[in-house]
């Protein structure tokens, strides 16, 4: 009977980004002193909502058909740029990486926010606090 609202949708795409975000920045960090490991990160959360906008509908149940399984997050990309190597060629900077993840807090957050006042904002419509 009731969809699920857009702004709804929206924040809880968000957390996941965040939270996929946070997980790949966390091994980043774990492997700081890997030789030859190379720093990898997610794009940006509107490149990837945007482009979910233009792919087909993902099976998110068993019984869904005609359409085909798919992450709800892209997979994680080596960082091009933004720093130098180490001499035993990991790319990880571990100042990058906490800002990274200062980020990523600050997106996570927002979400919360923008999902906690909406559902304030329905409770209200609908009479109940």
């Amino acid at each position: 009977m009731f969809e699920k609202p857009e702004v709804l949708k929206i924040a809880s795409s968000l957390a996941a980004h965040a939270a996929a975000r946070q997980s790949v920045i966390a091994r980043n960090v774990a492997n700081a002193d890997t030789p030859g490991y190379r720093a990898r990160d997610l794009p940006d959360f509107a490149e990837t909502y945007r482009a979910d906008d233009a792919a087909p509908p993902r099976r998110t149940r068993a019984g869904h058909l005609g359409a085909a399984p798919g992450p709800a997050v892209p997979a994680a990309a080596e960082r091009v740029g933004g720093g130098t190597m180490s001499p035993n060629g990991n790319s990880v900077s571990l100042e990058g990486e906490m800002v990274k993840a200062a980020d990523v807090k600050r997106e996570h957050d927002l979400a919360l926010a923008i999902y906690g006042k909406s559902l304030a904002i329905l409770r209200a419509s609908l009479g109940r606090r």
